[in-house]
């Protein structure tokens, strides 16, 4: 292993790593809005509401991630769409994991004791202050883990946007390989600040679901 070449490239990569870092928290935010979308949208006994909801789920859950994203970035323009790579890579990982992310939140909310719905009804209030107010706040603590999980997938598959050149960690890597033909170094560059982006994110998970556990 060429220990002076990593020492000599590991900025460019700390900086790739901030990249990651953001499209990856911005497609989270997007999917997160989403997956709560589209989770009221399955659960809703509205036909107007509900098929639209199963469509999108069931379109971005059935279709690879990556050709999402060349549909957003090269087919967009035909439609009147176009994004900088920043921006499409954010919208094609956060429609991807949005689907996801609705069928972990729609799975904590009906674990939620149908006796809460009743009381909620006996009190006088309608659907959505219903959930605003008595389920989602239960149905949290439930969703956690499974969102945790949904968000780290999603950090992975951040690499997928080195396809539309977003300058993240493995475009980065490919970049230098080109120019050093040294990929094992420049792979294993990329994987270690995927490694630590990761293992952050899942401490703070698991904080936060201990935090819940007690609090529960």
């Amino acid at each position: 292993m060429d220990v002076a070449l990593i020492l000599k490239v590991w900025f460019f990569f700390a900086e790739a790593a901030l990249v990651t870092v953001e499209i990856s928290a911005l497609a989270c935010l997007l999917g997160l809005a989403m997956g709560f979308l589209g989770a009221l949208g399955k659960l809703s006994s509205y036909k107007v509401l509900h098929y639209p909801a199963r469509v999108y789920v069931s379109a971005f859950r059935g279709t690879p991630c990556l050709i999402q994203l060349f549909v957003i970035y090269f087919g967009g323009p035909q439609i009147g769409l176009n994004l900088e790579p920043f921006a499409a890579g954010v919208l094609g990982l956060g429609l991807n994991i949005g689907a996801y992310m609705s069928e972990s939140i729609r799975g904590g909310i009906i674990a939620v004791n149908e006796g809460q719905w009743d009381a909620a009804r006996a009190l006088g209030l309608r659907y959505m202050p219903t959930m605003r107010k008595v389920i989602l706040p239960q149905a949290a603590r439930l969703m956690i883990r499974p969102l945790g999980i949904n968000t780290v997938a999603l950090i992975k598959g951040s690499a997928l946007v080195s396809a539309i050149s977003v300058v993240e960690l493995t475009y980065t890597a490919h970049r230098f390989i080109s120019s050093t033909y040294k990929p094992f170094e420049m792979f294993t560059l990329s994987a270690f600040f995927y490694l630590v982006i990761i293992t952050v994110v899942t401490r703070g998970i698991n904080a936060l679901d201990r935090r819940y556990a007690i609090g529960a």
